[in-house]
């Protein structure tokens, strides 16, 4: 609806409609408290009839926030950093926050500090950080402070409010499951180690073993990718050494289940094989992959929420930490009798 000569209607439209002043209509749109119930119920009905949309240029100026939250994302093409973004995105989007993001791609063409000094450039509340790598981490130190930052990251004692799925309690999860069906010679193929959830996911295969009495071998390299899953199961993987695999993603486990299958190891009867990440693809895996979810809803919710907290005055908690979950399908069973 418009004012009768074709423009939007604004916010003294609406304060005539409902009967109060146009700083009434304001705080009403700011969520102000103090408004009495029958006046909020007037203003919100006359807002309706209008459609009237607040500009959000002038309400920045009125608050003094632009109701942005800006993000990095290091590595964007991998399936957990493209994920958080996206959850990221559609819970600020549930709150009335637009965010603007900028991707550190893996040739480092953009920098991270480049890429974070564009984003404060655009007048920005709060800053998330998706920080796989251990590279990053000056970046973090270097901006904490400056406005609200926090970093996904797994990451401990940043100096910074944090959000992550816990990673080794994930990798605990894969490697107790396997000792509980019975195996002893667990192996783990590795995903880069600059990466933070790498380290957290070896630490965890580590740990659980320990707690097992099994011995760990060295495990195997991986750059996260199908093609070095192959490669270790095609090239690398002795059946001597383990009858279980705990891969670090689920893209590298199928590239194994595929590295096996050419040489004829049968999964599960001959080597059991645990990925990471659920990809909505693992249940249809031949044959489906046992993994870890990571709850990414959850992830982009809790880092949206402590970053408002933050920017609005609040006391967030300074590490928030999402659980993971066990997937138990058919890569995994029994270790073969000899």
């Amino acid at each position: 609806m418009s004012d009768g000569r074709g423009a939007a209607p604004g916010l003294r439209q609406v304060a005539a409609l409902a009967g109060v002043s146009h700083q009434t209509v304001s705080r009403v749109i700011n969520g102000h408290e103090g408004v009495r119930p029958a006046t909020r119920e007037r203003v919100l009905r006359a807002i309706e009839e209008l459609n009237y949309r607040p500009n959000s240029a002038a309400r920045a100026l009125a608050t003094k926030r632009s109701s942005r939250i800006g993000v990095v994302v290091d590595s964007a093409i991998k399936f957990g950093p493209n994920a958080t973004l996206r959850a990221v995105e559609e819970s600020a989007r549930e709150v009335g926050y637009a965010v603007s993001s900028v991707t550190v791609a893996e040739d480092r063409t953009l920098s991270a500090r480049s890429a974070v000094d564009h984003l404060l450039s655009q007048g920005i509340d709060a800053l998330c950080i998706i920080a796989p790598r251990a590279s990053s981490v000056d970046l973090l130190e270097t901006h904490a402070g400056r406005l609200p930052t926090l970093a996904v990251t797994s990451a401990r004692d940043l100096g910074m409010l944090t959000a992550s799925v816990d990673q080794r309690r994930g990798a605990e999860l894969a490697v107790e499951h396997l000792v509980a069906v019975g195996h002893s010679a667990i192996l783990h193929l590795a995903g880069p180690l600059d990466w933070l959830d790498a380290r957290g996911r070896e630490r965890g295969w580590r740990a659980a073993l320990e707690a097992a009495d099994i011995d760990a071998r060295p495990p195997g390299l991986g750059d996260w990718t199908a093609d070095s899953g192959f490669a270790y199961a095609r090239d690398e993987f002795d059946p001597r050494d383990g009858t279980a695999i705990f891969c670090a993603n689920d893209q590298m486990a199928l590239g194994v289940l595929h590295g096996l299958s050419v040489r004829g190891i049968r999964v599960p009867d001959d080597v059991s094989i645990v990925g990471f990440d659920d990809l909505p693809e693992a249940r249809h895996f031949r044959p489906a992959l046992t993994t870890v979810r990571q709850d990414f809803e959850t992830l982009g919710l809790r880092a949206v929420e402590t970053l408002i907290a933050a920017v609005e005055g609040g006391s967030p908690a300074q590490r928030t930490v999402i659980e993971p979950e066990l997937i138990v399908r058919e890569s995994t069973s029994e270790p073969p009798q000899f």
